[in-house]
């Protein structure tokens, strides 16, 4: 009697180590062994020994993307409800592909526009165009042909577009390979009411267009991860999107908003991601970069948040970061109900041209949060606000050494200013694409 209630309390102990250790992962068997062993020399591949050089080529392209645009008509039309003029792109991501009649024709042009620590990412290009035709989730072991689950295991690279506007229930959590591309340009495509996407050791993936909202956890059971493999998963945490010890990732023009936990994390040893042109609206944990104080194998993580728009009903993790380095550039802060930008275990923050709107309320106008951590310890950490545009009192606490004490000051660009967001951010979340036609 004895020793079967140690084996139940070893059982059950063991269950709930297992998401920390290896992600939901139940049988942590050859298959899953030798994609985390190519997943990890993939990173190391992806990861950057000279991030300001990423930095500094991002600032230079806007500067560069900017040039000639007419600000004052521009702002003027914007002013407007709503936006229902000719076609606009007002950052460098969005000029490399929108305002094309052809968009439809040359989708893997997309492609060739991740800026940041993504750049490189392909996704699905040069591979096959696969068609989602059924909005259903019923089999999880073998997925019906013409689902966005039969789609995402495949091995090929393939670039996943939708034959319609659909609401896709995930019954468990979605589990990716590389090399693919989730393109919702054409349709009106929302992840609502079920479980969210995993992007576990995988690499080279680009997701746009979609919706993603309302995520609950995933039950768990068998659940097939690639073509020739399927295997037990423990309960998912309910994340919006996962990603887990993967690389070249760019996630651009989504729109997230409500999940039992995240709506994106990025966590062990994750790296060479941009999170672009999103909008993220009505949650409490927004973005996790680094999920404890203990992975030091976080401290390759690289990440950049670019032209987003946090909205309205958001309370925290703007992101909220561990180790690593992290470029949060031109992106639109209109809300938050305890901090924006947070974060433990000396990452470095480099903060460039976003503007910060504070609440009415005198506690909450500071920007950053030092999690559990004494002042003794942050003040060395590289915290830096460059160019920055704080209004209603907002204000961001800086700590380290300023960037003009960088070895790296003689040729960097200061970033476009925090002024200038409502323009660069002004077209975050999906946009309203219809074939030959600009948007």
């Amino acid at each position: 009697m004895v020793t079967s209630r140690l084996f139940g309390l070893f059982f059950v102990s063991f269950i709930l180590i297992i998401p920390s250790l290896h992600a939901f992962i139940a049988e942590y068997d050859e298959y899953w062994q030798n994609r985390e062993a190519k997943a990890r020399r993939k990173a190391q591949e992806a990861y950057h020994p000279e991030p300001y050089n990423i930095t500094n080529d991002f600032n230079f392209y806007v500067h560069m993307s900017m040039k000639g645009f007419d600000f004052n008509n521009t702002r003027r039309s914007l002013t407007a409800k709503g936006y229902k003029g000719p076609c606009i792109a007002s950052n460098p991501i969005d000029k490399c592909w929108r305002c094309r009649r052809n968009w439809e024709e040359n989708r893997f042009r997309l492609a060739d526009c991740v800026m940041g620590f993504a750049h490189g990412t392909t996704g699905g290009k040069g591979g096959k165009i696969y068609v989602v035709t059924d909005r259903s989730d019923s089999d999880m072991v073998n997925p019906k042909p013409g689902t966005l689950r039969h789609a995402v295991i495949q091995e090929e690279p393939l670039w996943i577009i939708f034959a319609r506007p659909m609401i896709i229930r995930l019954n468990q959590e979605l589990i990716m390979t590389s090399d693919k591309t989730i393109d919702g340009r054409g349709a009106n495509v929302h992840i609502a009411g079920g479980a969210g996407i995993t992007i576990q050791f995988v690499q080279n993936i680009i997701i746009h267009g979609i919706h993603i909202h309302d995520i609950v956890p995933g039950s768990g059971g068998l659940i097939r991860d690639s073509v020739n493999h399927y295997g037990f998963r423990t309960r998912s945490d309910g994340d919006g999107i996962s990603i887990f010890g993967a690389s070249r990732i760019w996630l651009d023009h989504l729109s997230l908003t409500r999940a039992s936990d995240g709506l994106i994390d990025a966590i062990q040893g994750s790296t060479a991601i941009t999170i672009s042109n999103c909008r993220m609206t009505d949650h409490n944990d927004v973005f996790l970069f680094g999920a404890t104080d203990k992975y030091t194998e976080d401290t390759k993580m690289q990440v950049t948040i670019a032209f987003n728009h946090f909205g309205k009903g958001l309370t925290q993790r703007m992101p909220r970061c561990r180790f690593g380095f992290f470029h949060v550039v031109n992106n639109d802060y209109t809300h938050w109900l305890m901090y924006a930008i947070g974060g433990s275990r000396n990452p470095t923050i480099i903060s460039q041209g976003n503007r910060f709107i504070a609440r009415d309320n005198e506690h909450i106008k500071e920007v950053t949060k030092r999690v559990d951590t004494e002042e003794s310890v942050w003040k060395s950490w590289t915290w830096r606000s460059e160019n920055d545009l704080f209004l209603n009192g907002a204000y961001f606490r800086e700590s380290g050494s300023p960037l003009t004490d960088n070895p790296y000051k003689s040729f960097m660009i200061a970033p476009f200013h925090g002024s200038f967001v409502n323009e660069l951010a002004r077209f975050a979340g999906p946009r309203k694409c219809k074939p030959r036609r600009k948007f």
